[in-house]
């Protein structure tokens, strides 16, 4: 299956170097390029595209908002930001507007392909390091206070209780299992019912959802 993508930045050197990287792909094929927020939301209504390749800092319209419009309307097509992590300041923004993860533009290339070929088969990708600067990120913010108590969130078990504080910590299935002594494939089928009892769209959902019920917090 070729996995359709839209590129979305405001350097034409970005686009055009992404652009290359994937043509040598057989199953990645750019269908259209955006130089901001605005034309990636009318390219997704036009193209259908799997996944947009979103920078985050664009002119007019930003990757922020482009990603909340077109998570929030009828399209199917998923998120994958592109970011200088350490200068953006905007990270937790775009995955709360609904992206399934992001990566680092000084990322190995061959890393970044890998992404969007996981975000285009419905998963998220969330690193464990990238997963805990981004709860430091929040943290320091002064809207970064639990918006419920743990005990708020209804419908599920105590087994699921701590497999979604452990997804918020950035731990993979496997290392979940390990932690909890379980089968991997039970650690797969708890994240799964996590997702469908908590409405949440991916994994990323997941650990936004951990720490802002207080699951997650931080040493000291």
């Amino acid at each position: 299956m070729t996995i359709r993508i839209v590129l979305a930045d405001d350097q034409p050197l970005v686009r055009s170097g992404m652009r290359v990287l994937m043509a040598d792909h057989p199953d990645l094929e750019v269908v259209g390029e955006a130089a901001n927020g605005s034309e990636a939301v009318r390219l997704v209504a036009e193209l259908a595209p799997d996944v947009v390749v979103m920078d985050i800092r664009m002119p007019g319209m930003d990757g922020i908002e482009a990603t909340r419009l077109i998570t929030a309307g009828p399209a199917t097509a998923r998120i994958l930001v592109l970011t200088t992590f350490d200068e953006d300041d905007h990270v937790y923004g775009a995955l709360r507007a609904g992206a399934s993860g992001f990566v680092v533009k000084d990322m190995a290339l061959d890393d970044i392909l890998a992404a969007v070929r996981v975000v285009a088969s419905g998963d998220a990708l969330i690193a464990p390091g990238v997963t805990r600067r981004l709860i430091a990120d929040f943290a320091a913010r002064p809207m970064a206070v639990p918006v419920r108590s743990p005990r708020t969130i209804e419908g599920i078990t105590e087994r699921e209780r701590e497999v979604l504080a452990l997804v918020g910590r950035g731990r993979s299935n496997t290392e979940i299992a390990q932690d909890l002594f379980i089968t991997v494939a039970t650690a797969k089928s708890h994240v799964s019912r996590l997702l469908t009892k908590l409405g949440a769209r991916d994994r990323v959902q997941l650990v936004i959802t951990a720490y802002e019920s207080g699951l997650v917090t931080l040493p000291g």
